[in-house]
């Protein structure tokens, strides 16, 4: 493969495991996240 400057799958990859890591340790972020999500768009639900 060639070196690339950004690599976009690794990237997400750490920010899903760091999330996981952190919702597992407090289940209740994510649902305050989520909360957050939905207020700052406007969504109902």
């Amino acid at each position: 493969m060639k070196d690339k400057k950004f690599d976009a799958v690794r990237l997400m990859r750490e920010i899903r495991d760091k999330l996981s890591k952190r919702y597992s340790e407090y289940p209740e972020a994510e649902r305050r996240d989520l909360q957050d999500v939905r207020r700052k768009y406007g969504i109902k639900g």
